[in-house]
């Protein structure tokens, strides 16, 4: 199973670059998962209009996206349980606070920080897919997740 992530993508609209990058990276995904901060409805239905989109609401989300968007959900894929959450607060501590959301879970995907994740900690996923369209440090990034008798996570650099 292979799965398209997504977090701060801060538009207020889908851009043209944006459409070609996710129908590029995502042409083959079965699902797309966003970590909130989509900023603008017009992201989440764009998504959704796509494959199937599961989300969560992010800090600078307007009420309407916050309304339709749980700020953290438990998704079952391929017999794991993942964590979805946007995160808060200072970028550093973000996944030893992400960690206690949740109870039982294999892994945690996680946005708020803009700077890609990809690794374990303590027998616990975590992946952040970065942004693809804003980057302090690191470039734009979206990540690829693939579901099989592990889970693996993929950054790619746009």
């Amino acid at each position: 199973m292979k799965i398209g992530v997504l977090s701060d993508t801060h538009l207020s609209e889908p851009s043209s670059e944006f459409k070609k990058m996710i129908e590029f990276h995502f042409r083959d995904v079965e699902k797309i998962l966003h970590a909130g901060d989509f900023v603008d409805w017009s992201i989440a239905e764009y998504l959704s209009g796509l494959k199937e989109l599961v989300a969560v609401s992010g800090n600078m989300d307007p009420f309407k996206i916050r309304k339709t968007y749980p700020q953290k959900q438990v998704v079952e894929l391929g017999g794991f349980r993942i964590g979805l959450i946007h995160g808060g607060g200072a970028p550093f501590g973000i996944e030893s606070r992400i960690r206690g959301e949740f109870d039982d879970v294999d892994a945690i995907i996680y946005g708020h920080t803009h700077t890609p994740a990809n690794h374990q900690s303590k027998g616990l996923f975590f992946f952040n897919p970065g942004s693809p369209t804003r980057s302090f440090w690191h470039g734009t990034t979206l990540g690829i997740l693939t579901i099989g008798e592990k889970i693996e996570g993929e950054i790619i650099k746009i």
